[in-house]
């Protein structure tokens, strides 16, 4: 019995049974338990396949106008493959210039894999490996 409670029976404002009764609901209310959340197997486990469906484009620019279709595709993380060899040479350089301007700024790779084939690259694509330059300074039949 609460302190508050003997003063109200002592004073006669509060029978007996009224306090004896509030202790009992008190005392009788059920202890509320929570269950446990369910666990999930969450593990900090990543797939390395995680980018399905990669894409390369392949490209035989005939001006330097496409130079920017090309662009767009490194932006949206696609590899691109240039065969320059069907524009002119000054055309061939400016396009060269633009490529390595956007895949710097894309943090990506751009390199040479034959005569005016280049390949470019995005940050999420590695090119590991070496091509080396026979067909510079002449034909490959020649040198045979």
């Amino acid at each position: 019995m609460g302190l508050m409670n003997k003063i109200w029976s002592f004073i006669g404002l509060q029978d007996e049974e009224d306090i004896v009764e509030r202790e009992r609901i008190v005392e009788e209310e059920p202890d509320y338990t929570y269950p446990e959340p369910r666990r999930t197997n969450k593990n900090n486990v990543v797939s390395l396949h995680t980018q399905r469906g990669q894409k390369m484009y392949l490209c035989e620019p005939r001006s330097y106008e496409e130079a920017q279709e090309m662009a767009d595709h490194l932006r949206s993380r696609r590899s691109v493959v240039c065969n320059l060899q069907r524009v002119r040479p000054d055309q061939a350089v400016r396009i060269v210039d633009f490529l390595s301007g956007t895949v710097y700024a894309l943090n990506g790779t751009i390199a040479k894999v034959g005569t005016n084939i280049f390949v470019c690259t995005p940050d999420n694509v590695e090119v590991q490996g070496t091509i080396t330059d026979m067909f510079e300074e002449g034909s490959y039949s020649e040198k045979r």
